[in-house]
């Protein structure tokens, strides 16, 4: 990877609705060869996909919630099974398991309180769990998913 492929890689980071020509412009080359290596970068798995923001609030799911999780095992099949009970909440956004003395912590959108409560009695009678915490979010300071490229190798 090179610092092309960084500065094209920000700008989708940045806007990815942008044209090839658009990106081109910016980074400095012409269209076709920004087109290939785009190309290139969505092949070798660098870019895995790419999707549409939402504002959460406008969609009906503006609390956001951290919940942290003990578990009550550690076994590879309650893991398989704890992961297929969050995987079918769609309200988990983001699942994490973690190291030191919190197992897992789940980011979790909802409406409000009462969305938030039906998520976790649905966490709760799917598997066996030692402690469950919740941490509502009161405001969102920084909020991104730009990946930082200055630890991206460079040729």
């Amino acid at each position: 990877m090179d610092e092309l492929d960084k500065k094209i890689l920000a700008e989708l980071q940045d806007d990815a609705s942008r044209s090839v020509a658009d990106i081109a412009q910016r980074v400095g080359m012409s269209a076709t060869p920004c087109w290939r290596r785009i190309k290139k970068l969505e092949k070798e798995g660098v870019i895995e996909k790419r999707v549409a923001l939402l504002n959460r609030a406008k969609v009906g799911a503006g609390v956001t919630v951290f919940v942290t999780i003990r578990a009550a095992r550690h076994t590879d099949d309650w893991l398989n099974n704890f992961a297929k009970a969050v995987d079918a909440i769609p309200e988990v956004i983001e699942f994490h398991r973690l190291s030191g003395d919190l197992d897992y912590l789940l980011k979790v959108v909802v409406p409000d309180i009462t969305g938030y409560d039906r998520v976790y009695k649905q966490l709760i009678s799917a598997v066996d769990l030692s402690d469950v915490s919740a941490s509502f979010v009161m405001e969102e300071i920084k909020s991104t998913t730009a990946v930082p490229l200055d630890y991206a190798d460079s040729e």
